[in-house]
């Protein structure tokens, strides 16, 4: 796959690389001078927003943007090197490959290149701005979580049981977690323990527990149903509309992207970005919601009882994904403050929900 030239940092990106990127696309246009502020808050890569100066041609070429996101390799080394695992080319070739058989909204991809042998890459991607970023640890309200459950229908929908997502090399399965992953679980989920301490409810550490013992299980379980499934889809990876403007909200951070049971990504959210109040109140309608627009795309022979089933089950999605990011990455102020949030909320829908009765 050709593309921009991959670069170590964002400073290396001039006039020249990105003209070329736009070019790639098929923007007519020369950049004559730009400037970048890094934004997000994601951990395993980095990402800029680059303000354009641009001279278009005359040509009817659709006009170029003012503004792009550039996404590239983090600069931390811890994270570079564990994005250079297979992270960065799964959100490549998501991009590039599956995004366009799917409805759920993403930013437009305007150029794309593979990582290199140093673990560099580059995504060079719509601007969504006014759109903003959701807050894990802050939460979101009723209305952001019915455009986003119905948004993640558009995920699982249009490829639903479709088995020619489990032959794209490149797209991780649930399958394939399994081996190594439930004692690497299992140790970790002491390591958080014993990482937090205090800073962990009584209560949580028993289902902690009680899930690593049993997610080599739960990982395969289900396997009838799948999908492609974002795998993070929380809300510091969607971008939601403000009174300015900007889509009711899109999915970004790709990098975990997988075939797997799409139970797993509406848990997931639902049980990490409400508020354990707001979630009782509203997660059957919000539910019911998804799989009204599930159908809609065409999905058939999947009830919306077994629709919460599923979802009861894909709670502890939201405890492997705390657990693995909180023990692999670097350790921030903030980032230990969005696990506890996480871990407390997913172990509080599973004790609600009795999805220790699904193991």
């Amino acid at each position: 796959m050709s593309g921009p030239i991959q670069v170590e940092s964002a400073e290396d990106i001039d006039p020249h690389w990105m003209t070329a990127a736009l070019r790639r696309y098929g923007f007519d246009c020369d950049v004559t001078s730009l400037s970048f502020a890094p934004i997000g808050t994601g951990q395993m890569a980095d990402s800029f927003r680059f303000r354009l100066s641009v001279g278009a041609s005359s040509t009817s070429a659709p006009p170029p943007p003012t503004s792009v996101v550039v996404k590239m390799q983090a600069a931390d080394p811890r994270s570079r090197e564990a994005g250079g695992a297979g992270a960065y080319e799964t959100e490549v070739r998501f991009y590039t490959e599956l995004a366009r058989t799917l409805s759920i909204r993403v930013p437009e991809c305007y150029a794309a290149t593979l990582p290199d042998e140093s673990n560099r890459f580059a995504l060079v991607l719509e601007d969504l701005a006014p759109a903003e970023q959701g807050d894990q640890i802050e939460g979101c309200d009723v209305d952001q979580a019915h455009a986003a459950v119905v948004n993640l229908a558009g995920l699982h929908g249009p490829r639903w049981c479709d088995p020619e997502l489990r032959h794209l090399e490149w797209l991780r399965s649930a399958d394939g977690e399994v081996a190594g992953l439930q004692p690497l679980l299992a140790d970790f989920a002491e390591q958080f323990i014993e990482h937090y301490g205090s800073r962990v409810p009584k209560d949580d550490a028993p289902v902690l527990r009680a899930f690593a013992e049993a997610s080599g299980s739960w990982l395969i379980g289900r396997g009838e149903r799948f999908s492609a499934v974002h795998a993070d889809y929380r809300l510091d990876n969607l971008l939601f509309a403000t009174p300015a403007g900007g889509s009711p909200v899109a999915a970004v951070d790709w990098q975990t992207v997988m075939v797997g049971l799409p139970g797993r990504d509406l848990g997931y959210f639902l049980g990490n970005s409400l508020l354990p109040e707001d979630r009782r109140k509203s997660e059957h309608d919000l539910v019911a919601a998804y799989h009204e627009a599930l159908v809609a795309e065409g999905v058939t022979g999947y009830s919306v009882e077994q629709c919460f089933d599923d979802y009861r089950y894909g709670q502890f999605h939201g405890l492997m994904i705390t657990l693995l990011a909180s023990m692999m990455l670097t350790h921030t102020d903030r980032g230990d403050e969005m696990f506890l949030a996480m871990s407390s909320r997913a172990c509080e829908a599973i004790r609600d929900l009795d999805s220790l009765d699904l193991l």
